[in-house]
């Protein structure tokens, strides 16, 4: 399974960037997948996730300002972040979501500074 997540970069508090992450190799229409994120000193956490049929959720920490949404005709999920803070800077992940994930992919680096 190859992932490969873009679209990150330095954005000012209270922006927006829309990240994006392409996936190969497994059956997406099928697959929970997540947006994950690892702040520097930090453990990598799940951010958001959308199901195969698509309901989603959030961690409290994201709810309100950020969107997951996904493509299965493009093996895609995408995350629209908003009202961005410097807390949300991290390195951003999509994987399976549990039981377990896949081998991690190449994360996009999101830097929130003004």
């Amino acid at each position: 399974v190859q992932l490969q997540a873009f679209g990150g970069g330095l954005v000012q508090p209270g922006g927006s960037l829309r990240l994006s992450c392409a996936v190969s190799g497994t059956i997406f229409r099928l697959t929970d997948m997540g947006w994950y994120r690892q702040a520097p000193g930090k453990q990598r956490e799940l951010v958001a996730r959308i199901n195969s049929d698509f309901r989603t959720n959030y961690a409290d920490s994201v709810k309100g300002r950020f969107t997951i949404s996904r493509d299965n005709a493009k093996n895609t999920v995408y995350l629209q972040m908003n009202s961005l803070k410097p807390e949300d800077t991290a390195v951003y992940y999509c994987n399976r979501v549990a039981p377990t994930t896949f081998a991690w992919g190449q994360g996009t680096l999101v830097t929130v500074s003004s």
